[in-house]
This record gives C-alpha cells, structure tokens and sequence, in this order.
C-alpha cells in the first residue's frame, strides 16, 4: 500500500488549477473557431488559424481529461507520470496557441 506522502496535497491543488485552466483554454479555442465561422472569412490564413485552434482546443480537452484521471488514481508514481503528461500537452496547446494569435495578428486581420 501506498503511504500518502507530503507532495500528494501540492500536487492534486497543482492538479486542480491546471483542470480548470485546461477548461477555460478549450472553451476559448472553440470560440475562436465559432468566431471564424461567423465572419466567414474564406482566406487561406484564417482556415489554417481556424484549424490550429480547433487543434489547439483538442490539446487541452486531452489535457483535461488525463488530469481527470490523475485525481482519481491512488498510486503517487501514476499520478505524477499522469501530471508530467498532462502538463506537456497544455504547453504544446498554449504554444499552438501562441502561433495562432501571431498568425491572427499579422495575415487574418
């Protein structure tokens, strides 16, 4: 059995922010794509812009739900590895997201 250590209440507060600002991300990521699909812009940059949020909105929901699951796991090592993964796909979606904007800002409008 495992004994409860003293990072586990660190790491589920680390864990329980990281959920709610993957929620928020996605939740953005889909209103850009429904902003995009109501101005109708039919350039080439904004459906690359429109795809790389739609990307970008799949990369935090997958963030999300691998959290979910470290929260729910008792074994600390699962947990970590868990967190380690979770955190490595919410840097790759803010980064996607980072391109996004810059792409926005300089070709969409």
């Amino acid at each position: 059995m495992n004994r409860p250590s003293r990072q586990r209440p660190w790491l589920r507060e680390e864990l329980l922010h990281l959920l709610s600002l993957s929620g928020n991300m996605a939740g953005l990521c889909i209103t850009g794509v429904t902003l995009f699909y109501t101005v109708g812009r039919a350039s080439r940059a904004a459906t690359i812009a429109d795809d790389l949020l739609a990307i970008c909105a799949l990369v935090f929901l997958c963030s999300a739900y691998l959290i979910f699951f470290a929260l729910r796991m008792r074994d600390t090592r699962v947990t970590v590895m868990l967190e380690h993964t979770a955190d490595t796909l919410f840097v790759v979606g803010m980064t996607l997201m980072v391109a996004t904007g810059v792409l926005m800002a300089y070709t969409v409008w």
